[in-house]
């Protein structure tokens, strides 16, 4: 819809609060206009923990390969960061492979160029469902007559065929964690859980058709393993992000899956600013800040910044930020 189409229509503009829309009182304020005077002894941003990006990396950077996954609601920056993280390793001189199983993403516009050392894909799942089809039919259905084909191909518009797809894509990355650093920017989290979900079906079939005796390694078994995956959760200094951050870190427990350190992103608090609106805003993510710190293994706390962070440079800065003022938020 174009802005000549809709701007005749009836609209309602809501101003942005300084705090989270949570609550009686809250929820009562949204359609209030915003007062001039009410911001004006705004607090002074509280303390956020001393945890960078950069730490995460370097303790990342103690080994030569492994899996990274970035985890999260939609819309938390889960691309940014997996691919800050990618391009610090690939900056370090390790072989990185930096991959998305969301088909929303689009990690080729976040970077913005090429990385020495850096490879970058995608999990398309209409594309892993083409070519996984097109691999069944040349090989099951090479011998079959013309009504086989027909009754192969039908079998094959199963919805359970995409889910076979995207499962054997995500496990030959997952196989390359083993020579190499992989990072991989997941779907949001009902999508993530469903491959998990695949991940784990396979492996109590494999388990189920295997002997005592027999040594087997299966996909979710290098996920539960912590010296090959590290699993961060990537999360906003929000109340919905972080319940959802906590609810995914519940099952993935479940799954045997430790997560291994937890990212807020675009933390006013850590932007150190000035502007009394944006400190009534910072003050609402303290307890928030306190409920992640007590639960994750590793945090690191990126801050709200003024530009979008595309292109290498950016990318690069981003695991070295320290917590300093961003001069155009405190305005």
């Amino acid at each position: 819809m174009t802005r000549r189409s809709h701007a005749g229509l009836p609209r309602d503009i809501l101003t942005l609060k300084a705090v989270n829309m949570i609550g009686f009182e809250a929820l009562g304020a949204l359609f209030c206009p915003a007062s001039a005077t009410a911001d004006i002894d705004a607090p002074p941003p509280p303390g956020v923990p001393e945890a960078t990006l950069a730490k995460l990396v370097d303790e990342i950077l103690r080994t030569d390969h492994g899996l990274v996954m970035c985890m999260g609601k939609g819309g938390v920056g889960k691309t940014t960061i997996a691919a800050a993280i990618a391009v610090a390793l690939a900056q370090a001189g390790r072989e990185v492979h930096l991959t998305t199983t969301d088909p929303a993403a689009h990690l080729t516009g976040t970077l913005h160029g090429t990385v020495a050392g850096l490879q970058v894909s995608r999990i398309d799942p209409a594309e892993a469902i083409r070519a996984y089809r097109e691999h069944v039919m040349a090989t099951k259905g090479k011998d079959l007559d013309e009504s086989g084909r027909a009754v192969l191909a039908e079998d094959l518009l199963s919805p359970c065929t995409e889910e076979i797809a995207v499962f054997q894509q995500f496990s030959r990355v997952l196989s390359e964690s083993r020579r190499r650093f992989v990072i991989v920017d997941t779907a949001p989290t009902g999508y993530t859980l469903l491959l998990l979900d695949a991940t784990g079906s396979y492996h109590r079939e494999v388990a189920r058709h295997m002997s005592n005796s027999m040594n087997f390694t299966t996909p979710l078994m290098r996920l539960q393993d912590p010296a090959q995956t590290k699993v961060i959760l990537v999360t906003l200094a929000e109340t919905t992000p972080v319940l959802e951050a906590q609810g995914l870190q519940e099952d993935l427990e479940r799954a045997g899956i430790h997560p291994w350190a937890w990212v807020i992103n675009n933390c006013i608090s850590a932007a150190r600013p000035r502007a009394p609106f944006l400190r009534q805003r910072a003050a609402s993510e303290a307890g928030l800040i306190q409920q992640v710190s007590a639960i994750a293994d590793r945090m690191a706390v990126v801050p709200l910044l003024a530009t979008e962070t595309i292109g290498e440079k950016n990318l690069a800065a981003l695991a070295d930020l320290t917590g300093q003022p961003v001069s155009a938020l405190t305005d």
